[in-house]
Order: C-alpha cells, then structure tokens, then sequence
C-alpha cells in the first residue's frame, strides 16, 4: 500500500487560501495517523484536495481505490449552513470518501489478486453437496438444507455425472468444501468432506460439519 496527497490543479475552484487550509487539513491527519505519503502535485480534485490510497495486487500491479477529498466549495453554492456552538451561521466543509472506488473496479481487483480463490466467508458458494449415484440425492438435499439452516451457502450438484467429474467441476469452481455423499454417507448421516486444493479431510457427522464450518465461516471475517 502506497499513498498519496493529491494538492490544488491548474484549475481549481475558491481561493490559495481555502486550498491552503484543506492541503494542511489532510497533511495533518496523514501525520497523526502515521503515514508516510507522497504529494501528487496538481492531481486534486477541481473542488479540494485528497488522499489517495493505492494498494499493490497479486501480479505487483498498484490500483488506485480508497480516496478521501476535502471540499470546502460545493457547501458555499449549495448555500449549505448550520449553526455554530456561537450561535451564529456557519458553512460546512464537506468530505468525500470512497472505501472501494468502483466497486465492480474493486470485485475485478479482488478476484485478480486471490485467482479467484475467495475466503469461505466471502466464496459465493461455500459448500456443494456431491451425490455419488441419483439414490443419494435425498440425503445430498438433506446435507444441503442443514448447512443453509446454519447460514452457510451451500447447492447441490445432481447432474448424472461422475463423481470424479462433479469434483473437478468444484474444484474447477474453487468452492471452498465437497461433500462427496454415498450409500455410507446416506445411512450414516455423514459427509466425506473435500477442501479445495488441498483433497480429502475425512469423514464428518453432518450437524458436527455445519457447526465447524459456520465458525469457520464467522472466525475469517
């Protein structure tokens, strides 16, 4: 992470004076927070001063995203006003922040950064119940409401395919966790699991395997 105090452009609004008080505003809390920094000249905002902060992907590339602009001249034409502690009038200074930029800009750096390998909490489908054969599709569905039921996103895969071939589609999809269920499994009220890219991690009583993940799920965020 790298970042940066954007100062006064060409062709600004208001005057060397407001722009001096917003430039030493944001120098001041770049120092109180113990950043180090370095002045982009000319690159603010027509109406203020910012801080922009650049972070460095997977690849080393560096993406502008997080971006704090102080702006003491759209309060003045939009004749904004409140009263002080004084009792008199005053006009407010603004703050524009974005956490994220864009964030369709922020989900295409994130899925770059990770190749897609999103953590369980974030993973879009956290777990996929894999029936071996269509006589196990009622437990594979029972698998799957009982992991909804602990706030997990869990779906079910019951394609007449190969378990082998629903597998290298899951880890194809880099879904966190397999449920890979057969004859054993149904009977038994268990879960072969699977963790992508990393193979089997043995056999779990379902209620048992909802729990640990769900905590899983809540211990990363």
């Amino acid at each position: 992470m790298h970042v940066e105090l954007s100062t006064r452009p060409e062709s600004k609004l208001g005057s060397d004076e407001e722009w001096d008080r917003a430039e030493a505003a944001l120098r001041a809390a770049l120092e109180r927070a113990g950043l180090e920094y370095v002045v982009n000249e000319g690159d603010g905002a027509f109406y203020g001063p910012k801080i922009d902060i650049h972070m460095t992907d997977s690849l080393g590339r560096a993406w502008q995203l997080g971006t704090v602009q102080l702006d003491f001249q759209m309060p003045q034409r939009f004749g904004l006003r409140y009263q002080g502690a004084d009792n008199a009038e005053h006009t407010p200074v603004m703050m524009h922040r974005a956490l994220f930029g864009s964030f369709e800009r922020f989900i295409g750096i994130l899925l770059e950064h990770t190749a897609g390998e999103l953590p369980l909490w974030l993973a879009p489908v956290q777990a996929v119940a894999l029936p071996i054969a269509d006589r196990h599709n009622d437990a594979a569905a029972a698998a799957v409401a009982a992991l909804r039921a602990a706030g997990l996103r869990a779906e079910i895969d019951d394609r007449t395919e190969s378990v082998g071939r629903k597998i290298r589609d899951a880890e194809m999809q880099k879904v966190p966790y397999m449920l890979v269920i057969g004859d054993r499994e149904a009977q038994d009220g268990t879960v072969a699991v699977r963790r992508h890219g990393e193979g089997d991690e043995g056999t779990f009583a379902l209620t048992a395997f909802a729990e640990l993940l769900a905590g899983e799920a809540a211990g990363e965020r």
